[in-house]
This record gives structure tokens, C-alpha cells and sequence, in this order.
């Protein structure tokens, strides 16, 4: 089984955000969301719903950003959700 660096999608209430991609990035989302779907069994219809928790998780394991945060005493937010696959790592 692969493992992903993202697990099932929460839903949870967006705040909507516009951005925009480089094509290849988003040919890249398109296919993880595909891939997603298959290991997850949940429909990722739309690629966008990843980056959020992509985000999410990037700024979860960025030692520096955490270290950072620590010190200008900012609340800490919740960790996402982990992945079965890292929960057995």
C-alpha cells in the first residue's frame, strides 16, 4: 500500500481563499487527489479540497516555523489528522 502523506479529508467549515497555481502544481493536485481517492475510498472530486490540508501539514512538520511559533508565545493550533500509514510508523 502506498503511503501517502495525507489521510482521509475532515469536513470542516472553509474559509474561502483565491490563489493561483502553476499548471504543473496543479496537474500534480489533480493526481494526488485521484491517488487519495483510490487508497481512502473517499471521492476527492475536487483537487482544491487538498491544499488545505496539504498547507496544514507542511507547517506541522516545519521545525523552524514550530520553533518560531514557540517563541513569540503564539497559541498553538491542532496538529491535522495523521495518516494510518504514520501512525504505524
Amino acid at each position: 500500500m502506498t503511503k501517502l502523506k495525507l489521510g482521509a479529508i475532515e469536513d470542516d467549515k472553509p474559509v474561502k481563499l483565491t490563489v493561483e497555481l502553476p499548471a504543473p502544481v496543479h496537474r500534480d493536485l489533480v493526481a494526488y487527489a485521484k491517488i487519495l481517492s483510490g487508497e481512502t475510498g473517499q471521492n476527492v472530486t475536487e483537487p482544491a479540497k487538498l491544499i488545505g490540508p496539504m498547507l496544514a501539514r507542511f507547517m506541522a512538520t516545519d521545525r523552524a516555523f514550530a520553533k518560531l511559533r514557540r517563541s513569540r508565545s503564539t497559541p498553538p493550533r491542532p496538529q491535522p489528522p495523521r495518516s494510518d500509514s504514520e501512525k504505524l510508523a
